[in-house]
C-alpha cells in the first residue's frame, strides 16, 4: 500500500455553510446545506495535488412543529425522504418517541450525512472514520443527533457489479458503526454526544500524532 501523501495531522477541516446571499437565517433552506472540506493547509509537507483530503456534504435540519423537514426536500432526493418519514413524526415534526427515547437531550437539530468521498490517493489508511467523526463533532452543541442513509444503489456508478455494490455499502455501514453509529429502521443513527465520536480519533493521535513526525 502507498504511504500517505503527509502526515494525517496536518490535515485542516473548513466547514462552511451555504445559502443565497440575499436570505436571511428565517429564509434559509431547510434543510440547511453544510460543506466540510478536509485539507493539508502546510504547503512544505505535501504536494500541491494533494492537498485536498475529502468532503463531506451535510443537511441540518430543525425538529419542531413549526417547519416540515418534507415540504423542503428537493424532487428526487429520496434519501432524505426516506431519512423523514422513518426518524420524524411528521404531525408533530420532532424525533418518533421510540428513537427520541434513546438521544440525549439537546437543541432539537438534527444532522444528515449526504455524501463522503476521500481523494484517492489518501484512501486506504483508515482516515474516513475519524475524519467523519470530527467532522460531525464541530455540531455536538447544536445539534442532538446525526443520521446516514446507504444503499447499494449509491454506488452502482462506482462498483463493477450489483455484488460488488452490496459489499461497499456493507463496508460503509461497518465504517459507521465503528464509530457509534447504529441501524434504526433502515437508517445509521448516532447521538451526536455519543462518546465513540469524540473516541474515533484516539487511534490516529496514537499512530500519526506529533510525536512521530518531527516536522509538524
Amino acid at each position: 500500500m502507498a504511504e500517505m501523501p503527509a502526515n494525517p495531522m496536518s490535515i485542516e477541516l473548513n466547514v462552511t455553510h451555504r445559502m443565497l446571499w440575499w436570505q436571511t437565517l428565517e429564509e434559509d433552506d431547510l434543510p440547511e446545506h453544510w460543506h466540510v472540506s478536509a485539507d493539508v493547509w502546510k504547503l512544505d509537507v505535501c504536494r500541491d495535488e494533494h492537498r485536498h483530503v475529502g468532503d463531506f456534504a451535510l443537511a441540518v435540519a430543525d425538529l419542531n412543529g413549526d417547519r416540515n423537514l418534507l415540504d423542503s426536500i428537493e424532487l428526487g432526493e429520496w434519501a432524505l425522504e426516506f431519512i423523514a418519514e422513518t426518524v420524524i413524526d411528521l404531525a408533530e415534526g420532532t424525533l418518533v418517541p421510540d428513537l427520541d427515547d434513546q438521544i440525549s437531550e439537546g437543541l432539537p437539530r438534527m444532522v444528515i450525512l449526504k455524501r463522503f468521498e476521500l481523494a484517492e490517493a489518501w484512501r486506504g489508511h483508515g482516515l474516513a472514520a475519524p475524519l467523519i467523526a470530527a467532522a460531525l463533532g464541530r455540531f455536538a452543541t447544536t445539534a442532538r443527533l446525526a443520521v446516514c442513509r446507504l444503499s447499494p444503489a449509491d454506488f452502482r456508478a462506482t462498483a463493477a457489479d450489483r455484488v460488488s455494490a452490496e459489499l461497499a455499502c456493507l463496508r460503509m455501514g461497518a465504517l459507521l458503526e465503528s464509530i457509534g453509529f447504529y441501524l434504526w429502521r433502515g437508517v445509521y443513527v448516532v447521538d451526536l454526544r455519543d462518546p465513540a465520536l469524540a473516541d474515533a480519533s484516539f487511534d490516529s493521535l496514537e499512530r500519526w500524532g506529533p510525536y512521530n513526525d518531527p516536522s509538524l
